[in-house]
């Protein structure tokens, strides 16, 4: 049987705003196994970045448990939350959070530079098809190139998982298009555990498995195990 990376159990995460209570995510189920790649789809508010940050140990779920492998997360303070994101944990998000002053190398280097067992810069861009792009800085690049050194910052530490958060939110679609099948060349190159938040139909045929949320709860999870290997012969 495949081995779970990641797994929440009865994960429950509640907002205060007032008078008003939140139910974000409501005695959510759900595994990671090594290797796949999995897509988080649902509406705004359905609960898709929060399981994601819980998951990720950006965010601590107000009932439930979290394990990473063997390891109860909920039991973790914050140190012990930094420490497991640093070392296990890539993050990708809509924005690319690159800094200016820096090339896309140094950019990549920032990542690297504190990571235990890091793939080296260059190799990290190499993957992403950007070794010709390594002294530009972010303005020198399109929107697209910028996410793809974001996933080349993800994926240098070489991660047990890579949480996307919308990573093709502020493209185009042929653009996003690229950088959605960057993510899968990813996921089969290094076996990393890919979880990806999308609106785009098209990664949803690149996955293994296709999570609905709704309300802040799963209503369905569809093998998609044949449509992957279909999308990834069509390279």
């Amino acid at each position: 049987m495949a081995t779970k990376v990641l797994e929440g159990r009865q994960l429950c995460k509640t907002y205060h705003m007032g008078e008003v209570t939140v139910h974000a995510l409501r005695e959510v189920d759900v595994a990671l196994y090594e290797g796949e790649f999995v897509v988080l789809l649902g509406a705004s508010g359905s609960g898709k970045s929060t399981l994601l940050n819980i998951l990720g140990g950006l965010d601590v779920p107000s009932d439930g448990k979290v394990f990473y492998r063997d390891r109860d997360l909920s039991k973790c303070g914050d140190t012990r939350l930094t420490q497991y994101r640093r070392e296990h944990v890539g993050f990708i998000f809509q924005f690319y959070n690159l800094i200016p002053s820096l090339t896309a190398i140094e950019n990549v280097a920032l990542v690297t530079d504190i990571a235990p067992d890091p793939m080296p810069p260059r190799e990290a861009l190499a993957l992403v098809g950007l070794e010709a792009r390594l002294d530009h800085f972010p303005a020198q690049l399109s929107g697209g190139e910028q996410q793809r050194v974001a996933i080349a910052r993800a994926v240098a530490k070489q991660p047990d998982v890579l949480l996307c958060d919308e990573p093709t939110g502020a493209l185009d679609v042929k653009t996003g298009v690229t950088v959605l099948e960057v993510l899968a060349k990813t996921n089969r190159e290094l076996g990393t555990t890919t979880a990806v938040i999308t609106h785009n139909a098209v990664i949803a045929e690149m996955a293994d498995r296709v999570i609905q949320l709704s309300g802040g709860a799963i209503t369905s999870v569809e093998q998609n195990s044949m449509k992957k290997e279909a999308a990834a012969l069509a390279w």
